[in-house]
């Protein structure tokens, strides 16, 4: 519950209680024989300053404060009612006789009523810097688009426009930069019924941009915290089937592994191929493969080592393996069979976890990628759960996508709060649930994340880009890859030790847009360095994102 400072009405004077009989003080018996006359106050309603004893004026206001209601007889009973009434008249707004207009001089608008909600949402993330809100005017992010939108159609009041604080707006899950959402849960202080806009959600939607859609809105208690009372959530990545084929004979990658012990015969994929064959002439080849049962098999028992409570201190940033909130839960991970769309073989991954930290699903898909691509065992997983840190690459952005979110525990709290309730209530609360509006998310993901994502991969060949430069790494940092899944001494990383050969990632890969324009430029400065590793974050920023 808010705490408001007393204030003031103009032409009115505070009211003051007198101390208590039994009070011995001295004050107390000066009060006694002081009289203090009502306020005179000028034609413009303003207070005149009239000699008064302010010393016994600041006394007597102070023991007026702490006075205690008595609520055993009439007396107390009115004071207490009085006094609630004082309040109640300033709680949630401010007198509307009172301060009509703005410090400008423009009239204010009538207030109408805000209630705390819940804003179902979904988005594509492309050219978007994350989920939340930056107070930087020129970045562009999910929540700045979308609380504009709201002030534009008086959801949000003039006065809160400037600062999204004061409707305590937060969000279920922070994405990075570039993620796509078929759903999220933004929660605020809104106003819902507004003059002359009979259908919220329409009229939201009319003001955001194509790629960003409201699905529901719905009140909560006011008690509710997006991010906290959210139980787990749910992120699919995709990626073609042909990140699977093995190393190209010859590649950096290859001759590293096979000097420590690879030893896996020529692949058909790569035996059919010509010697002299181009970067070109492979992935035309590549999109054309069709990955066998038992790989996918391989990719799945994998996975299974994923579930569960486990130390993900290595499949994420900044952060060491004796940070206890490194341990996460993997509720499940489930591998699809294989779609082709356009001639190209995909493959989707569901993960479910109660929560994720930053980059953690793309570092797990990395593992799980190139675990079957160089037939790795899947003991290294238990290996990563250990001390020893080691470098893992992020597989591309474009195939990250959040399902939604969960509260399955809110929503039974709600149950039993709804019991006898009627939806027409206004106590009522709904459930909050993503899968009511499942074919409207199907559809969005169809129109603006799927057909994007694989535009681009026709385009470009991000993930192709992306294996080929995998396999052209040659120094030890990839060691760990190896039939027995034991990560050896030369690929652990140590506090302070600067390595000979270091990998360093891309970040075009952080991309989830068009890395190349129409005149074959790139588009995003093509960058080889180490493009977060140097990238210092606090604790607390880095505990509120994910993805």
């Amino acid at each position: 519950m808010e705490v408001h400072s007393p204030e003031l009405s103009s032409g009115t004077s505070p009211s003051l209680k007198r101390p208590r009989e039994d009070d011995n003080s001295p004050s107390a018996s000066t009060s006694k024989r002081v009289k203090i006359d009502p306020e005179p106050t000028t034609g413009s309603g303003e207070a005149v300053a009239e000699p008064v004893d302010l010393e016994h004026r600041k006394k007597s206001a102070g023991e007026a404060e702490v006075a205690p209601h008595r609520d055993d007889d009439k007396g107390g009973r009115q004071r207490k009612g009085k006094a609630k009434e004082k309040r109640d008249s300033r709680r949630g707004t401010r007198n509307e006789t009172a301060a009509e207009h703005r410090d400008n001089g423009e009239p204010k608008a009538a207030r109408l009523p805000k209630a705390k909600s819940a804003m179902l949402i979904g988005f594509c993330g492309s050219g978007y810097q994350g989920m939340q809100m930056q107070y930087e005017a020129h970045v562009k992010t999910i929540e700045g688009t979308l609380f504009d939108a709201l002030v534009r159609i008086g959801a949000v009041s003039k006065d809160n426009a400037d600062d999204h604080a004061k409707v305590a707006l937060h969000r279920a899950a922070r994405t990075d930069a570039g993620v796509h959402a078929a759903g999220n849960l933004v929660s605020l202080k809104l106003i819902t019924e507004i003059p002359g806009v009979p259908d919220f959600v329409a009229r939201v939607n009319e003001e955001l941009p194509p790629e960003i859609r409201l699905w529901s809105v719905s009140r909560v208690q006011r008690s509710f915290d997006a991010r906290a009372l959210c139980d787990s959530r749910k992120y699919t990545y995709f990626f073609p089937s042909y990140m699977l084929v093995p190393p190209k004979p010859g590649c950096g990658l290859e001759r590293t592994l096979r000097e420590h012990g690879y030893d896996e015969p020529l692949h058909p994929f790569w035996a059919e191929a010509g010697s002299e064959s181009t970067v070109e002439d492979d992935l035309s080849r590549k999109r054309a493969y069709r990955v066998p049962s038992e790989k996918v098999d391989e990719l799945r028992v994998m996975a299974k080592k994923f579930e569960g409570t486990h130390n993900f201190h290595n499949l994420t940033i900044g952060r060491d393996f004796n940070d206890r909130s490194c341990h996460r839960l993997m509720k499940s991970i489930e591998v699809a069979d294989p779609q082709v769309y356009n001639n190209t073989q995909w493959i989707s991954v569901l993960f479910h976890g109660q929560s994720f930290m930053l980059h953690q699903i793309r570092l797990m898909m990395s593992v799980l990628i190139l675990s079957c691509h160089t037939g790795t065992s899947p003991q290294l997983i238990d290996e990563l759960y250990g001390p020893r840190k080691v470098r893992i690459p992020k597989t591309p952005a474009l195939g990250l996508l959040l399902e939604y979110p969960i509260f399955g525990s809110y929503n039974k709290r709600i149950a039993a709060a709804n019991e006898g309730v009627q939806q027409s209530d206004p106590a009522y609360r709904p459930p909050i649930d993503f899968e009511i509006h499942r074919e409207a998310l199907d559809r969005f993901k169809q129109e603006h994340i799927y057909s994007r994502m694989r535009s681009i991969e026709e385009q470009e060949g991000m993930f192709d880009a992306w294996i080929r430069h995998i396999d052209g790494y040659a120094g030890d940092d990839f060691l760990y890859l190896n039939p027995k899944g034991i990560i050896p001494a030369a690929a652990v990383l140590k506090k302070g030790e600067q390595r000979s050969n270091p990998f360093k990632e891309k970040r075009r890969f952080d991309s989830t847009v068009a890395t190349v324009d129409s005149s074959g430029e790139a588009a995003i400065e093509e960058r080889e360095e180490e493009e977060d590793a140097k990238v210092v974050l606090d604790h607390r920023k880095l505990a509120d994102m994910e993805g």
